[in-house]
């Protein structure tokens, strides 16, 4: 085990000792919002770096992001984050938002006036042609429609078929939540993945009218002008090793390398925490890992939590990112890519056009066009047992059916990420509430966060580190310092 940073300026005075396992950025975000409360913290990182599914890297000397490549603005958390932790002046918003499906042999304009892929306006659905004309008449069949009920939950793309017909969920839901999830449209939980929409289907008969109220309760709720999504120059991949900077500088430590042997409890109200050969005591604790660690880690004093935490499914993914030379290039692709419908039988489910979609990529070198492929999704990622070579070959083959692409990148890297995603299958969110009362009812408090909880998002993860902190925070009884 190594130390990042022992503390040497400690608070003189705090809410006790909170130990948080897990460096991603759920973990991190702890540790700063319980700095700020005023608790000495430590924090325990199993790998070798921070961040997650949040990383920096490099391809031809140009920064990328190998792992999430954007934040939604919409929600301020990890804007807020960000600017906190002095990346304020770096926010920058995509260069273009001018996205496409490939789909029905062509790339076709992603339809405006949709939630998640569910329309509100048939009129750019139709131009788009990415729904066939049987599949817009089963469309209007909604306004005949009796209302389906949901209940207390059901899957995005069930409810959808039944109200729109499986041509919207196949070409349009589908790959949007796959964006997102890289999921099953038709495992996804609509009360979990799309709130808005699920409630929409508890009030409205009609899915189009359901929709329809969404947009303009959206639209009343927030500035029409502001970007939607929003990037860091040099990459989304640098906001990890900004916040441990900043908990570092608050006197937290940071320890690499140090994996949970062991989470037991200490007296009445404490943990002992045993990474290696050597214990650590803690007057709480929050575990910010993906399921199958925090699982492990629960299962002695918590075991119904790990019960349910053994039940999270995850998908696995790959990204291939390859660089370009312009002059080899007859054009280079326009828009900021495009997303691939499962149904169409491609390899590759997305394309992003990094030079054009994150001007700092196209400053870095503009004689390179840097983009990028997503291969693998929940159920469906044999493809990620071939070698690296043979997915940059499959998605070279896929991105010259759908954009002429001819020529061979100058550099290529594929980064995969195994158990990348957490599966919000029906019936998510009732798993979660289930997963925090058991924590919750704990003598020591205890708290859970991460992308498995309230949403896979940057600003999502976030929020439930926040929450846990501030609920670790509430639970413990200040500390004075001598003299105090």
């Amino acid at each position: 085990m190594s130390a990042v940073h022992t503390s040497t300026g400690r608070p003189p005075a705090g809410v006790g000792h909170v130990i948080v396992i897990g460096g991603g950025i759920s973990g991190l975000a702890a540790a700063h919002r319980l700095l700020e409360g005023g608790a000495r913290v430590t924090l325990l990182e199993s790998a070798g770096r921070l961040g997650g599914k949040l990383r920096a890297g490099e391809i031809a000397g140009v920064p990328v992001d190998l792992g999430a490549e954007s934040m939604l603005a919409r929600r301020p958390e990890a804007v807020d984050l960000a600017r906190a932790v002095g990346l304020g002046d770096r926010l920058q918003p995509p260069g273009t938002a001018t996205a496409s499906l490939w789909t029905r042999d062509a790339l076709r304009p992603m339809p405006k006036g949709h939630v998640m892929g569910v329309p509100g306006d048939l009129a750019p659905l139709a131009a788009s042609g990415v729904i066939s004309a049987a599949g817009l008449a089963r469309i209007e069949e909604d306004a005949r429609l009796s209302r389906t009920e949901v209940g207390e939950d059901v899957a995005v793309g069930e409810y959808v078929a039944r109200r729109l017909g499986r041509e919207v969920v196949d070409r349009l839901v589908e790959p949007l939540l796959g964006g997102v999830y890289a999921g099953d449209a038709y495992r996804i939980s609509m009360r979990a993945a799309v709130p808005q929409l699920f409630e929409a289907a508890r009030s409205e008969r009609s899915l189009l009218e359901g929709v329809r109220a969404v947009q303009a309760r959206a639209a009343a709720g927030s500035p029409a002008d502001g970007p939607v999504f929003m990037g860091i120059d040099g990459g989304i991949g640098t906001l990890p090793g900004a916040v441990a900077e900043a908990v570092r500088a608050a006197g937290g430590e940071i320890l690499h390398h140090s994996v949970v042997r062991e989470l037991r409890r200490s007296g009445e109200d404490g943990w002992q925490v045993r990474v290696g050969d050597r214990s650590l005591d803690a007057d709480a604790v929050i575990v910010a890992t993906p399921a199958d660690d925090a699982a492990r880690i629960l299962r002695h004093d918590c075991p119904a939590a790990a019960t349910e935490l053994d039940t999270v499914d995850y998908a696995s993914m790959a990204l291939v990112t390859m660089a370009f030379r312009r002059s080899d290039l007859d054009r280079a692709p326009a828009g900021s890519g495009f997303l691939v419908p499962p149904v169409d039988g491609h390899r590759i489910k997305a394309a992003t056009f990094a030079s054009h979609k994150w001007d700092w990529i196209g400053a870095a070198d503009p004689d390179l066009f840097v983009l990028r492929t997503s291969i693998g999704r929940y159920h469906d990622d044999a493809d990620l047992k071939r070698d690296d070579s043979e997915l940059v070959d499959l998605s070279l083959a896929d991105l010259g059916a759908a954009v002429g692409l001819a020529a061979r990148p100058v550099a290529s890297k594929v980064t995969r990420w195994r158990g990348g995603l957490p599966q919000y299958t029906v019936g998510h969110l009732d798993r979660v509430a289930r997963i925090r009362a058991a924590v919750a009812g704990l003598p020591a408090p205890l708290r859970v966060c991460g992308a498995l909880y309230d949403g896979v998002g940057i600003p999502a993860c976030i929020a439930s580190a926040r929450t846990a902190a501030d609920d670790i925070l509430g639970t413990l009884p200040r500390v004075t310092a001598p003299g105090e």
